[in-house]
């Protein structure tokens, strides 16, 4: 077992990352999932557990976060009138559907395969926060019929296979489709839920070999470290909600980009190593 200093140490650490990941689920609609994942894979290593399926349980333990700080946000939200109900209605039967075989997939992969699909997706991530701009337009409305049905799943698929909220790939999609800044804000933390829930439901299902698996940790959710970003996590997404609707958060999100790029990298380094 790790000494008590290394796990007061890797305590705090995951105290900071949850309160950081609370105020980006309410500001920036990114459900803090694309640092949790990271920063429980850095946590899991430093306590020895490397394993071929430590990236499934740094995925479901961040979705099974998510499922409180995106219902947390949507709350906050709709009291300001920021939810478009009729796109999250029309969208969500496709990203169940792409949540569930988003779980089955990553359930079938290896860690560094995992490691590598997160460092390529937040790479492209990270570039459009910086570099992105909300006057870009592909279409003056949100796809519906057989392009709503055929966007909708690839929007669960792929934040399943990086542990992550719809912020990250919602939003954008939302901006470039002419829905305004803080209403695709609002309505992606409701994708973060239809997300969630079916995935961490399914990654509570999986078996995880013991060199992957940390201390307490049920199907593929570590619960202390579920437990602690949450604990979190309720305190500071109100807040990161309140700073979104009181300031342009532009400024912040390319700050972000650039430091998501940077993890996206180091993410890539280690897959590659692995």
């Amino acid at each position: 077992m790790p000494d008590l200093t290394l796990l007061l140490e890797l305590l705090a650490f995951l105290v900071v990352i949850g309160a950081f990941a609370g105020v980006l689920a309410g500001l920036l609609g990114v459900g803090g999932g694309i640092v949790l994942v990271p920063a429980f894979f850095f946590t899991f290593q430093m306590l020895g557990y490397d394993g071929p399926q430590t990236m499934q349980v740094c995925l479901a333990t961040s979705l099974a976060t998510i499922i409180v700080t995106s219902l947390r946000s949507v709350i906050g939200h709709n009291r300001k009138g920021a939810v478009d109900w009729e796109i999250l209605k029309g969208w969500a039967p496709g990203i169940v559907v792409g949540a569930i075989v988003g779980v089955l997939a990553a359930s079938a992969l290896k860690s560094s395969t995992l490691q590598a699909i997160f460092g390529v997706l937040a790479l492209i991530i990270g570039g459009y926060m910086l570099l992105g701009k909300t006057s870009w337009r592909i279409a003056d409305r949100m796809p519906d019929g057989g392009k709503q049905y055929l966007y909708s799943p690839f929007v669960g698929f792929l934040s399943v296979l990086m542990g992550i909220g719809g912020g990250s790939f919602g939003v954008p999609l939302m901006n470039l489709h002419n829905v305004a800044i803080h209403r695709a804000v609002a309505t992606a933390a409701g994708f973060g839920v239809l997300i969630a829930v079916p995935s961490a439901v399914g990654f509570l299902m999986l078996t995880i070999e013991p060199g992957s698996r940390p201390p307490y940790t049920l199907g593929a959710v570590n619960l202390p470290g579920f437990l602690v970003v949450i604990a979190m996590t309720l305190l500071t997404a109100p807040l990161g909600v309140k700073i979104a609707h009181a300031m342009n958060p532009a400024p912040l999100k390319r700050l972000f980009g650039a430091f998501l790029i940077l993890v996206a990298l180091n993410m890539l380094r280690k897959a590659l190593m692995g």
